[in-house]
């Protein structure tokens, strides 16, 4: 299958730091609050790559503050605990990504198209982000995750492509799991065997399988459980992604 996401879709490393100046206002912005909003951050990327590591039940206040490098009671001036640190995570990074991915699809009618647009943009997220890949990996059935943001979502396109007759499924709760479960499994392996550092590249190789392509391989495979036939799951899969607004994944 022809490959055309790495001529459409912009590459770049995660995390890269704006280059264009700081509006004016922000240039006024007073001290003391700059200052809470650095430490606000600092708390929530410590509190990530920890809880992508380790979940959420696995890691301390005093590590998110230690790996923040700020003191253990300033962490009580942004989050009452942290339970409220890992909704806020959720939030940020999963609830700004769903509407991210309802702007991209936004012009597509196909319900498939829509699926497979989600689950493409989703493994090449993962890919460019291996701390917010390896965060969904652990939280992406977790009830928050499931009840809000992507999963409603997920379960909305599903549901409206049997409504449109594009998908035949019997079952769309074991469906939206079939789904999710295989795009997380596909994140899993894509980071452990595929991606740039994966930490066992020669696994795939030594099965006899390739890694390349997997956002593609990934949706055509789960457009034909969701019904359509190979050919047209393939063709669909193969399209032009839309072009991700690089400040929306800041």
């Amino acid at each position: 299958m022809t490959n055309t996401t790495n001529r459409r879709t912009a590459q770049r490393p995660a995390r890269k730091a704006p280059v264009s100046p700081a509006p004016a206002v922000e240039e006024r912005e007073p001290r003391g609050a700059r200052r809470k909003r650095e430490t606000r951050a600092r708390l929530l990327d410590a509190a990530l790559r920890l809880m992508a590591e380790k979940g959420m039940e696995g890691v301390a206040i005093n590590e998110i503050t230690e790996a923040a490098d700020v003191g253990f009671g300033s962490f009580y001036n942004h989050f009452e605990s942290k339970e409220a640190i890992y909704a806020t995570l959720i939030d940020n990074v999963f609830e700004e990504f769903a509407d991210m991915l309802d702007r991209l699809a936004g012009g597509i009618s196909d319900p498939a198209e829509v699926v497979s647009v989600s689950v493409r943009h989703t493994v090449l997220r993962a890919r460019r982000d291996p701390v917010w890949g390896r965060f969904l990996i652990r939280e992406g059935f977790s009830a928050r995750v499931v009840s809000r943001g992507l999963g409603q979502r997920l379960l909305r396109d599903i549901g409206n492509g049997i409504a449109a007759k594009r998908f035949i499924v019997a079952d769309p709760f074991v469906a939206f799991l079939a789904v999710g479960g295989t795009v997380l499994s596909v994140i899993a392996a894509d980071l452990n065997f595929a991606a740039p550092g994966a930490t066992a590249p020669a696994v795939l190789a030594e099965l006899g399988f390739s890694g390349e392509h997997f956002p593609e391989r990934t949706a055509a495979m789960l457009l034909q459980t969701l019904g359509l036939k190979r050919a047209e799951a393939e063709k669909i899969a193969a399209r032009p992604l839309p072009v991700v607004d690089e400040a929306a994944e800041e």
